[in-house]
């Protein structure tokens, strides 16, 4: 597999060290949240934030996402899957429209469209990019907190798209409201490295289509870089999980 620090400049890498390691799992409680691993993020030519062509990072992901959910499920823990949703008339600025419902971007990769109504699993569908807000319904009441609670899971384990966007806001959201008190029985956010991605637009692709520079987004720094913020916020970085 490949590592956090692949394809990395070196500076980046020494100067914003990651340290993967592995996880124990069988003496724990615990979930699955697989995030936004839907057509409109990762498969090929589904929409404006699709990937334009084969990605060997966002490969890995849905088929380690797939493993892990069907161990997880064997094993009686709960999986919760986010699905990026939007209504046609309220997009998501800065993005282009993406993941409008009703056009199938929204629906979950081919590899994982056995989630749904698989026993054990909660799909929760999300309107903006950080799926812990996104979780809050008409009554105040958090979806997100409910499942965590119902379960009394003391550990999560997190994997998705993009590791440096929609990973990121709501494993960092999740760490705070873990640290307020929401959820006593939650000790341990695992980000599972391998089960992660997020997109790639190099610097020289970016002038090609016209774009400003600030639009550049590398996928092995940027991917790197959400895994630092999310570590340096409490979250665990896993690279390898026993126990299942």
């Amino acid at each position: 597999m490949p590592m956090a620090d692949d394809f990395l400049p070196p500076a980046l890498a020494r100067e914003l060290p990651v340290a993967l390691g592995s996880v124990a799992l069988a003496s724990r409680r615990f979930g699955l949240v697989v995030v936004d691993e839907v057509n409109g993020f990762a498969t090929v030519g589904a929409g404006p934030l699709a990937p334009a062509a084969p990605n060997a990072q966002v490969t890995q992901m849905v088929a380690e996402t797939d493993r892990l959910a069907r161990a997880f499920l064997n094993r009686g823990a709960p999986v919760l899957a986010f699905l990026d949703s939007h209504d046609a008339d309220r997009p998501e600025p800065p993005y282009p429209p993406h993941c409008v419902i009703g056009t199938g971007q929204e629906e979950l990769v081919p590899a994982l469209a056995w989630l749904e109504g698989a026993a054990g699993v909660t799909l929760m569908r999300k309107d903006c990019i950080n799926g812990f807000v996104g979780g809050i319904g008409a009554d105040g009441r958090n979806k997100v907190v409910d499942w965590v609670n119902a379960a009394r899971l003391d550990t999560v384990v997190v994997v998705g798209i993009c590791t440096d966007i929609c990973v990121m806001d709501f494993v960092l959201t999740l760490l705070s409201a873990r640290n307020h008190g929401l959820m006593p029985p939650l000790r341990d956010i695992v980000v599972y490295e391998p089960g992660c991605a997020t997109y790639d637009l190099p610097a020289n692709a970016v002038a090609g289509l016209g774009l400003p520079p600030t639009a550049a987004h590398p996928q092995g720094p940027a991917h790197h870089m959400g895994l630092y913020f999310m570590a340096s916020r409490g979250a665990v970085l896993a690279n390898q999980l026993s126990g299942l």
